[in-house]
């Protein structure tokens, strides 16, 4: 403490004051500093006086700072101003300098006296509580949180704009409302629960903590969780609630979408399990389950090869998810032992699950392909006899055509031939009816070998082919450009089935693509004998053809997978058609098939 004597003088005063003094006069230059700015800025009073102070502005605040002085000092007027000084050590400091004008006992002007205190702590202070704020604000504004403090007995709210932004408000909508306003905006499903709540809370004054959805002005609806609690008076009534809001709709959202895959996943009929790249289990449903007659505690955290075979795991699954964690999708088909159903079919399914930086787990889905497989099987099986009854039948037609109608025509025409010799109407006319017999009777005989060509039998598979391509081609009045490249003979099965698809597509050359000359190739490769028939026609879009009234072509690919063989057919509109056909040339099990 500084002890001032009553004759001391006034420089002498300033000199002991702990703040920055300074004097000017009415020309607005500096006349003195006390001790205490000449310590401050490790200056002599001579570098100080007039303008020489003004060197320790720092440069960005100096424009600011005598623009200012020269306004006041234009107005005669008390300013305020906070600027940066260089102390001693060169540190720039703040300082908040307020200006007084002293005048005369004549009321004339005579200058300014002011008082600097250094306040950079406060700045520094002010700066982080700034800082720490915004902060905080950017925090509520990306987790979507918001604060609010209500007086209960005003309804004065105070809260963040992030709170109003969660109820898809405007700022500034909380103000002055009541509880009943920021009911209106949860849903009505949700306000009996949230309204007691809020009562408990305000009987109580305990934290209370909830969830509901609220509806926003353009009707959309999101999820808020609070934590609130209400502080109470001395004479416990409710003063404040303060609390946060918390949108937490993703959330909701994620857990729903959860919720719907473990619905998926545990309800479905195939084995689902997920596995990380040491080979732990991670996930497996209650199909897999299941099927090996186990528990979820008995498998989770636990590796493949305890629960499979170790050495199917290590000759055939390990391989497959290594590649799977290699970012593949996997597919193969392979055979499992259950403990209870034995051997069964699988067709297993590996799709890669993305980590932070990597493939890091991959989900396996398990289809029991046993069923299916031995429906088809059955389905096949039908398949066969169907198409066996259906060459029965054409046998059958044929030879009632060829040993019956046939025959019964050629005798009515020797009949109408002995009729023009002996009777005494026009010739011409029994003629004619005889010419049309016999027309009918070359048809009759051309449909019996559409619907059994004994050729095939007498002549061999490809023999009797070309020569029915060459009645085909003059009846129907096309070229038929016949080339075979083959040496083996094909079986009756192989080459009855061949020469099917080749009726169909040359039928189908001439009625729906219009084709004046058609290419036909057999050629052998590797133990195949190969079929290609191609058309310069129309064309047509073969999925549309498939989709629609395609059985013609679904019988002729029906016919060949019999034989273990395969047909590809390529065709768009405008382009032509270009069929296909490959077939093993002494596949036993193709004649098996046909003739089981």
């Amino acid at each position: 403490m500084h002890f001032i004597r009553d004759n001391a003088d006034p420089a002498s005063i300033a000199d002991t004051a702990p703040v920055l003094i300074w004097i000017s006069g009415t020309n607005s230059v500096c006349t003195y500093f006390n001790q205490t700015w000449l310590n401050f800025t490790g200056r002599s009073l001579q570098e100080e006086l007039r303008s020489g102070w003004l060197t320790g502005l720092h440069p960005d605040d100096a424009k600011s700072c005598l623009e200012g002085y020269a306004q006041s000092f234009a107005r005669r007027e008390k300013f305020r101003r906070e600027y940066r000084l260089r102390r001693y050590d060169g540190q720039y400091r703040w300082i908040i300098d307020i200006g007084i004008p002293r005048f005369g006992e004549d009321h004339s002007f005579e200058g300014y006296v002011g008082i600097a205190v250094d306040i950079t702590e406060k700045k520094s202070a002010e700066e982080a509580l700034r800082l720490s704020e915004e902060r905080l604000r950017l925090a509520q504004q990306v987790a979507h949180i918001g604060t609010f403090d209500r007086n209960v007995r005003t309804g004065q709210v105070t809260c963040s704009a992030e709170l109003e932004a969660l109820y898809g408000l405007p700022p500034g909508s909380f103000e002055g409302t009541t509880i009943d306003y920021f009911m209106s905006l949860i849903h009505r499903d949700d306000r009996a629960t949230v309204a007691y709540l809020v009562d408990r809370a305000l009987r109580t004054g305990e934290p209370m903590q909830g969830e509901w959805r609220v509806v926003w002005p353009d009707k959309s609806i999101h999820w808020i969780a609070g934590h609130w609690q209400v502080l109470m008076d001395e004479s416990d009534e409710p003063l404040r609630m303060v609390g946060v809001n918390i949108d937490v709709t993703d959330r909701r959202l994620a857990e729903e979408k959860l919720r719907e895959y473990e619905r998926a996943v545990e309800g479905s009929d195939d084995m689902i399990v997920v596995v990380d790249r040491e080979y732990h289990y991670l996930i497996a449903n209650r199909q897999y389950l299941k099927m090996w007659n186990t528990t979820r505690e008995r498998v989770l955290g636990h590796f493949v090869y305890e629960l499979v075979d170790p050495q199917i795991f290590e000759s055939t699954i390990k391989p497959k998810l290594d590649e799977c964690f290699q970012g593949k999708v996997v597919r193969y088909e392979t055979k499992c032992v259950y403990p209870e159903l034995g051997e069964r079919e699988l067709f297993i399914s590996y799709y890669p699950i993305e980590g932070p930086n990597r493939t890091d787990r991959v989900a396996c889905i398990l289809q029991d392909t046993t069923d299916r497989k031995r429906a088809e099987e059955a389905i096949a099986g039908l398949s066969r006899k169907l198409i066996e009854a259906q060459e029965q039948e054409r046998s059958r037609i044929g030879r009632e055509l060829h040993d019956d109608i046939t025959q019964r025509l050629a005798m009515l025409s020797l009949e109408l031939g002995q009729l023009q010799d002996s009777s005494s109407d026009p010739a011409s006319r029994v003629q004619q009816i005889r010419k049309r017999l016999i027309d009918i009777s070359e048809d009759v005989q051309a449909l019996s070998h559409e619907l059994h060509s004994s050729k095939l039998e007498y002549l061999g598979a490809v023999a009797g082919i070309k020569s029915w391509c060459r009645e085909f081609a003059d009846r129907q009045k096309v070229q038929i450009d016949f080339r075979n490249d083959t040496s083996s003979a094909l079986s009756s099965e192989v080459g009855l089935s061949i020469f099917r698809v080749l009726q169909a597509a040359l039928h189908n050359a001439i009625k729906h693509g219009g084709a004046k000359r058609v290419e036909v190739q057999f050629r052998e490769e590797s133990g195949e004998v190969h079929l290609t028939v191609h058309d310069g026609g129309r064309g047509f879009d073969v999925d549309s053809a498939m989709r629609g009234n395609g059985s013609g072509l679904i019988s002729m690919r029906e016919r060949i997978r019999l034989l273990n063989g395969s047909i590809t057919i390529d065709s768009k509109p405008g382009t032509g058609t270009t069929i296909h056909v490959r077939v093993p040339i002494g596949s036993q099990q193709a004649g098996q098939r046909l003739t089981a």
